[in-house]
Order: structure tokens, then C-alpha cells, then sequence
């Protein structure tokens, strides 16, 4: 049995959320694509959600103390341990919000090495589109994640046809979601983070770094 796992990082401030919506459709068509490439194994995707929202007080605090809370680094390390990732942020001033950033601020160097991503978007307008190629992609690079080529932002009108979506978004989903099953499917399985692998020195913590 091949395991592959998916971290989904999803930005979205409101309940229900419309990146929730869009994160759920990306995992969801990713997992299908990643079946149909290793059709001649079993093959069984993990899919672990993590919503920012609910670590919102934990980042800040683990800007401001240096200490990371047990749920906090459950999600810090899932994104590491996962085989591909998913990121999608609402998209404020032109640009991702302040829970993304904090969030990928808080990941150890290196997490993102090489990492199959996929990057997408929710905004008020259309017009919002552009900020996936001069915000997130350039963030993405910088961290050394491998993104993949498609992005896929959603906007209001996207979502006319409700909880299903339109054509448009569909061929946007299905497209990015191939790419990224087509990373993750040619990438050895990721190995669990190890957390002694790296220990901060007794001296650095008492100088409080």
C-alpha cells in the first residue's frame, strides 16, 4: 500500500469560507488524480486540512515568544511531512493575508524544499487574480517550494453554480490538480519530520534567539 499524503493550508477568515470551499474541491480532485497515475498500486492519499483560523492566536504568539503550542506544531509538521500541499488564501489588499504569512513564517528553514505546491486564491473580484503570480508565486519560490504551474483563483462569480462551481473553474481545478498529482506521483514518499534531528543549542536558548 502507497501512502501519499496532502497537507491543505486554507487562509480563510469567515464560516462557511469560500477558500475552504476551493481548498476542499483542489484536495479533492488532486486525490483522484493522484489514483488514476498509480493505478496499478493501491494507493491510499491522506488529506489533512488545516485551518488557519482556528491557530490564529498561536501564531501570534509563536512570533512573539519564540514557543510553538503542541496544535500549532501538529500543523507545522504535517506540512512538512507531506508528500504535496495546498495552499489557498483570500486575497486582501492585493496580496495574501496576514494568517498565511504568519503561518508560513512559523514552518522551520528548509520545510518547503522541493515541495510539489499547488497555489490558489479567493478574492471579492476577478481583478484580485494577478496577486497569485506577484504575491504568492514569489513567496513560494523564495521558501524553495516547487509550485506548480497552474494557479487557480476564484471569484464570486465562479461560484455561481453553487457548491459544484462552473465549467471555468472546473478546467482550472482539474488542470492545476493533475499538475500537482503529476509532482507528487514522480517525488519519493516524504518522511516524517524528525524534531531531535535539528536541536537548538541549551546556550542559544538561554541567550532567548
Amino acid at each position: 500500500m502507497t501512502i501519499r499524503k496532502l497537507a491543505v493550508v486554507t487562509a480563510g477568515l469567515g464560516v462557511p469560507s469560500s477558500s475552504r470551499l476551493l481548498a476542499d474541491r483542489l484536495a479533492a480532485a488532486t486525490g483522484a488524480a493522484l489514483r488514476e497515475r498509480e493505478v496499478r498500486a493501491e494507493i491510499d492519499v491522506e488529506v489533512e486540512v488545516i485551518e488557519l483560523r482556528e491557530h490564529g492566536h498561536e501564531l501570534v504568539d509563536a512570533v512573539l515568544t519564540g514557543f510553538v503550542t503542541p496544535a500549532l506544531r501538529k500543523a507545522l509538521d504535517a506540512v512538512a511531512g507531506a508528500d504535496g500541499l495546498i495552499t489557498v488564501t483570500p486575497i486582501f489588499s492585493a496580496s495574501y493575508n496576514g494568517l498565511f504569512k504568519l503561518f508560513l513564517d512559523a514552518l522551520e528553514e528548509g520545510a518547503l524544499d522541493g515541495k510539489p505546491t499547488l497555489i490558489a486564491a479567493t478574492g471579492g473580484t476577478g481583478r484580485h487574480s494577478l496577486a497569485l503570480e506577484h504575491a504568492v508565486r514569489p513567496l513560494m519560490a523564495y521558501l524553495h517550494a516547487v509550485a506548480v504551474p497552474t494557479a487557480v483563483f476564484a471569484a464570486p462569480e465562479d461560484w455561481a453554480g453553487g457548491a459544484t462551481g462552473v465549467p471555468a473553474l472546473d478546467r482550472r481545478i482539474a488542470r492545476a490538480a493533475g499538475e500537482l498529482a503529476d509532482l507528487v506521483a514522480q517525488s519519493p514518499a516524504a518522511a516524517a519530520p524528525d524534531p531531535f534531528a535539528d536541536p537548538v543549542p541549551f546556550e542559544q536558548l538561554l541567550r532567548g534567539d
